[in-house]
C-alpha cells in the first residue's frame, strides 16, 4: 500500500503507463464536475469510477480484496477512513468472484488510513481494504477509484 498526496504520486508509485494514466486523469481540471459513473481511460486496462456518497461508522468494517486490479483511491472532497489489513489476516466470508474481481471478509485487527482532499491510497492485491468509513462522523465525500489492471501495470 502507498498513501500520499496526488502531487507526490508520480515519485512514489511505480513509473508505469497504467499509473501515469491514472494520475493524469486525477489531475483533470474538471474532475469535481464529472457525474458519478465509469470513465474509460484505457478500456478495461485502466478505468475510473467517480462516486459521491456519505461515509459510514466503522463498527465492523467489511474488507475487500482484488486479484486482477490495483485500486487507486483518491479523495477529491471530504474525509474518509480506509481500513487496511494484510490479505492473509482477513477471514474471508464471501469467496473470490472472478467476474467482479472481489472477495469480502472481516479482519480482527486493522490499521485505519485517513484520507482528506488531494490524498490517495494505492492498494495492491495483497492489501485488503475497507473503504467508505467515517472520519469522525458520517459525511459526504467525492471519491475517484481508478482500477489499474495488473496487465496494464507490468
Amino acid at each position: 500500500m502507498i498513501a500520499t498526496l496526488l502531487e507526490n504520486a508520480d515519485r512514489q508509485a511505480p513509473g508505469t503507463d497504467g499509473f501515469a494514466r491514472a494520475f493524469a486523469f486525477l489531475r483533470r481540471p474538471d474532475l469535481a464536475a464529472l457525474p458519478d459513473g465509469r470513465y474509460e481511460i484505457d478500456g478495461d486496462r485502466v478505468f475510473a469510477l467517480v462516486q459521491r456518497y456519505e461515509t459510514a461508522p466503522a463498527a465492523e468494517p467489511r474488507f475487500e480484496a482484488h486479484r486482477a486490479y490495483i485500486d487507486v483511491q483518491y479523495l477529491a472532497a471530504g474525509s474518509e477512513v480506509i481500513g487496511w489489513a494484510p490479505l492473509g489476516a482477513v477471514q474471508v466470508s464471501e469467496p473470490y468472484d472472478g467476474a467482479k474481481d472481489v472477495c469480502f471478509g472481516r479482519a480482527a485487527a486493522w490499521t485505519p488510513l485517513r484520507l482528506g482532499p488531494g490524498e490517495l491510497a494505492v492498494l495492491y492485491p495483497e492489501d485488503a481494504h475497507a473503504p467508505r468509513l467515517a472520519a469522525g462522523g458520517p459525511a459526504p465525500v467525492l471519491k475517484v477509484v481508478i482500477k489499474v489492471s495488473l496487465g496494464a501495470n507490468l
